[in-house]
Order: C-alpha cells, then structure tokens, then sequence
C-alpha cells in the first residue's frame, strides 16, 4: 500500500468519525493540553525550589515558590476535572452519533443488498473487530489522542530544550557536550528507524489476518440459537466446535500478533534507554561542570527524557495506526457503498380511486451467490381491488415474488411495472406507501403496543382499538392493564407483556390493516393460528380491505377459496392462474393435487380429531 493511499485512509476515516461531533476533539485537546502542562510546571518549580535552596536564598522566596507550586497544581487539577467532565459529555455524544450513523447506513442499504453474504460479512467484522478487539475507529480515536499529546509534549520540550542549549553555549559547549548530544540523536533516530521497520510488518501481518478472519468473524457472530432447539437437538456441542474454531484462529492472530509486538519492541526500547542514559550523563556532566543550577538536573532531565521519549511515542503511534489500516479500510468500505435503499424520483400518483396497476412483466430473481434463479420469467397483471391467493410448494418462489412486488429485491431480469412505469423509477419511500404487508417472519418492537400498531411514536386510540377487534385480539385487549400504552415483552419494562406468537400475529395484522395503504400483502402471517381461526382472520381482512387490492399467501388452500384469483406456483415458475373451480378443473395441474392431498389429510384425520 501506497503511503499517500495509507494517509488517505486515516484522513478519511478520521474525518468522519470526529466529524460526528466535531465538538469532542477541541475539548479532548484542551484537556490533554492541562494534562501535559502539569509535569512540566512541577518539573520547573521542583527544579527552581531545589536551586533556592541550594543557593540559600531567603526562607520567603522559597515558600513564595512552593505557594506558587501548590496553587498551580490546584488550578490545573481543577480544570482538568471540569474538562474531563466535558470530555466525557462529548464523548458519549460522539460514540451515540456514530451508532446512529451505523444504523441509518444500514437502513439506507437496499433489502437485498443487506442479504448479499459479503455486506453481511463486512458489516458483522466491523463490529466484531470493534467489540472484541478495539479495533476500527476506536483504535484510531486512541493514537491520535496520543499523537496529540506526545506532540504537546514535543512543543513543550523543544521550548526548555532551547532554553538548556542557550545555557550549553554561553557555557561553551565542548567535545563531551557534542559527542553526548550526538549520542541522543542518534539513539532516537535508531528507535525511530527501527519502529518504521516493526511497524510495516506488522501492517502486513494484520492486513493478511483480515482477509482470513473476516467471514469467521461474521460467522461466530451471526450464529442464532433457539434455547429449546439447542438442548432438544444437543446443538451445544456442534456451536462450541464452530465458537471454539473462531475463537482459536483469533487467539493465533493476537498472539501471533504480541509475540511479533515482543520481538520488535526489544531493539525499540533499548534504542530508547540509550538515548535517556546519554541525556542523563550531558545534563550531569553540565551541572559538576557549574553550566546548570543545582535545580537543573531535575528540570533538564526530565525536559530531555519527555523530548526523547515523545519523539519515539509519536512514531509509535503513527505505526499504530498503519496496523488500524485494514480496518478502517472496511468501516469506510462500509460506508461507501452506494444508498441504494432510495432510488427513483417519479411521484406516485395520488389517486382517491386507489387504482395502482401493478404488472410483472418477465419477471426473474436470482439471489446472490446461487446457481439458479429463485424465480423465473413471471408475468402476471394485478388487478384493482381484486383478491389474488399466491400458493405453492416450500421453496417455490412465493415470498420473492412478494418481495419483488415491494421492492425489497429488485429483479435480476424483466421490470414490475406500475402504471405503465417501471417500478425502479418511482420514489422508494412513496412506492413502499403503497403497501401494508405481514411477512411470515415479522418482527415486534418491545414499545407499547399502541406504538407497535400504528409502527409510530404517536397513534389514533380509537382506530388502533377498532383493528385490534377486527383480528380477534378484542379480549386479550381488554385484560391489558394500560390498553394501548402497555408495553410489550420485558427488554426495556419489567412491567411488559409477554404475548404468544398467535397474539403476535394478530398485532401484526392490526398493524397492516392500520396503516391504510391501497394494497395489502398477507404472506402466511396466520401459521401460529388453528385453521378455524385462520380461515376466520381471512374472512374477516376479506370484508375489512373492502375494495384495496389483496394479496394472500397461505399452504391450506381451503382459506383461499374466497379469492378472485389463485396464483400457483412451482419450482419458481407460474405455473398456474385462475379461480378455485376452474384450478380444480385442470386434473393433472399443481393446485389440483395439492388441494386433493390437503383434502384427503383433513377426511383422514377428521375421526381422530373428533374423538
């Protein structure tokens, strides 16, 4: 890597993270700045306490000095608690901004994107790498926090460096002053120099570590469990060997990493010692000699090993960043990637008549990484306020023509077309309005449950209650303590309600209807409930969507009879499309065999049931 590429990764990855709150760095400075003035303003009054008393200068000098010490200490103690405070305030703000920064990139991502192996990967290793190893911005914050203060230590020991040389040539510097002069600098350099070498491979050691540990990474933290399923299946086992696995590997990078760390430092530090013992021996050899005041041993000293010691923590830091270079490579790989989630500009059309003609036009899908697509060369028109049942086999494409329809996925061939535009060149969000869905795998939030039903900080009491009734949620409603301000699960609320999945649904379902949107999408959101509460939630959203476009998903085709249409699906493909009776005509078709199996199962088991 480039070094002007390496600055451009830290310049642009600094930019944003302290551009999140461009107050915090301003502050940490100034605290950094009081913290860095106090050793060197003991150093000077130590040295000028030591060199009056030395001197036998009058008793009220001396203690004018240590009142001068002590008042000092107690100012900069004071205001380094008051900006330490600040700091911390800034700090909590900055770390809130760039979280929520995270969040919204990752709501700005397209559905689809989000599902492609390698974002998740990415985006799972950067929090990985920031939680467990305090990599990414977080190491970034801390060098440059010690490049900032170890270059104010560098400013202040130059300014009493001067002062010393001043000294040495009013003195006369001599052979020994220059020989030990030269003796400091060069062991800096050579600390320098070595530091610069560890460091490049270092670089590259961690820089090669990523590109191994990073679908790990991913993986480790993106394994879910079920409590029951793991004791039930004994799954404990199977997740520790692919914990452990991660886990293993990480453990070989970081020791691998500190052993190198061991090796190269050894060289680093012993350069370091040379250069104080060399500083020690000039400002010694001065002071016998009469240059310095008997007080300058400890000031110059202590000038002398900050100056040294500084120099070499600013090239340590900057190393450390270079090894921080693959990670902010993918936080900013992260970030860069385009805002997809929003694309077009056209308005939809506000339309009092609702009618949204929406067309898949040769429709096909492929998800990232298959081998073949998921759904293939599917034209179908859906008709205004018409009530279409989408059935099918497991895995024979019904949720991805859904999510197709929505937008979620975009399609890999062919257009969905509304109104005779193409989907794509409407606004997303406008689009999104569009429609009130229930997937199968919905998700509640732990808020009140008024918040859950109108999926917003505020809601109509009375509209939310009328819709709660209308999915059979009525009685479970009236035992809610609170009503609509009761909260749900106990994440954030002891007094929270737990609700079983069939509740969930109904919930679930209230808030699709709640929402109003001119299409409504049911994909198998029923699968908790019995069939006869099932067919009745149907028949129920059947009278409440009214004259809005409606779209069912569902395996028992019983519920489906009372839909306009029925839409088969098979192996990806549509394979078949028309009403109950005329699917039920075509013998040797999908839907009839289907419903002949379902039919047969419920005639067999109907004695059984019924004792």
């Amino acid at each position: 890597m480039r070094k002007d590429r390496k600055k451009h990764v830290i310049g642009r990855a600094a930019r944003r993270y302290y551009g999140y709150n461009r107050r915090y760095l301003p502050a940490k400075t100034a605290e950094l700045l009081a913290e860095v003035l106090s050793p060197y303003f003991n150093l000077w009054l130590s040295a000028e306490i030591v060199t009056a008393l030395y001197e036998g200068r009058e008793q009220k000098e001396i203690w004018l000095l240590v009142s001068i010490a002590l008042l000092g200490n107690l100012v900069l103690a004071a205001g380094r608690a008051a900006l330490n405070r600040r700091v911390y305030l800034e700090w909590m703000r900055l770390q809130n901004a760039e979280k929520t920064a995270f969040t919204q990139k990752t709501l700005a991502l397209s559905y689809q994107k989000m599902e492609d192996p390698k974002i998740h990967a990415l985006r799972m290793g950067i929090l990985h790498d920031s939680w467990i190893n305090g990599n990414g911005t977080g190491k970034m914050q801390g060098q440059i926090e010690r490049l900032v203060r170890n270059g104010l230590h560098v400013l202040l020991s130059l300014f009493f460096f001067v002062e010393m040389m001043i000294r040495l040539i009013r003195g006369g510097i001599t052979i020994p002053a220059l020989l030990l002069l030269l003796g400091i600098l060069l062991s800096v350099a050579a600390a320098i120099l070595l530091s610069r070498r560890y460091a490049a491979g270092q670089s590259q050691y961690w820089e090669d570590a990523m590109k191994t540990m990073l679908w790990e990474n991913a993986l480790s933290m993106g394994t879910k469990t079920n409590g029951a399923d793991s004791r039930l299946y004994r799954q404990t086992g199977l997740l520790k060997k692919v914990w452990d696995k991660s886990n293993r590997n990480h453990l070989r990078v970081i020791i691998g990493a500190y052993r190198r760390e061991a090796k190269g430092a050894i060289p680093i530090y012993l350069a370091g010692s040379l250069s104080e013992f060399f500083s020690y021996l000039l400002v010694l050899y001065h002071a016998v000699k009469g240059v310095f005041p008997g007080g300058g041993v400890i000031k110059y000293v202590g000038y002398l090993t900050n100056f040294t010691g500084s120099i070499g923590e600013l090239f340590f830091a900057v190393d450390d960043l270079r090894t921080d270079i693959p990670y902010l490579e993918n936080y900013l790989a992260f970030f860069d990637l385009p805002d997809d989630a929003c694309p077009g500009s056209l308005a939809v059309e506000k339309r009092s008549d609702r009618k949204f003609e929406i067309s898949f036009r040769d429709v096909s899908f492929r998800y990232p990484g298959a081998g073949e697509d998921a759904l293939k060369h599917v034209s179908i028109d859906l008709r205004v306020g018409e009530k279409l049942a989408v059935v099918g086999r497991n895995g024979s494409g019904k949720t991805t023509f859904i999510k197709l329809l929505t937008r979620l996925y975009d399609p890999t061939g062919g257009e969905v077309v509304m109104n005779d535009f193409s989907a794509k060149k409407y606004g997303y969000r406008e689009y999104l309005a569009l429609f009130s869905v229930v997937f199968q795998d919905f998700r509640l939030l732990a808020l009140p449950l008024g918040n859950n039903v109108a999926a917003a900080e505020e809601w109509d009491a009375e509209k939310a209650e009328r819709y709660l009734e209308e999915v059979g949620f009525g009685d479970r409603y009236r035992e809610l303590p609170k009503g609509l301000s009761t909260p749900l699960y106990k994440d954030f609320d002891e007094d929270g309600v737990l609700v079983s999945g069939g509740e969930a649904q109904k919930i679930a379902l209230a808030r699709a209807l709640y929402k109003n949107a001119p299409v409504v999408v049911l994909d198998e959101p029923t699968a908790a409930l019995d069939p006869l509460a099932e067919e009745a939630i149907y028949e129920s959203f059947d009278r409440i969507v009214g004259g809005r476009t409606a779209i069912y998903i569902s395996h028992r085709l019983s519920s489906c009879r009372f839909c306009d249409r029925i839409a088969v699906f098979d192996q990806g493909r549509l394979c078949q499309l028309g009403t109950h009776e005329e699917l039920l005509g075509e013998e040797d078709g999908v839907y009839a065999k289907l419903w002949h199996a379902q039919a047969q199962y419920y005639a067999e088991k109907a004695p059984a049931d019924e004792a």
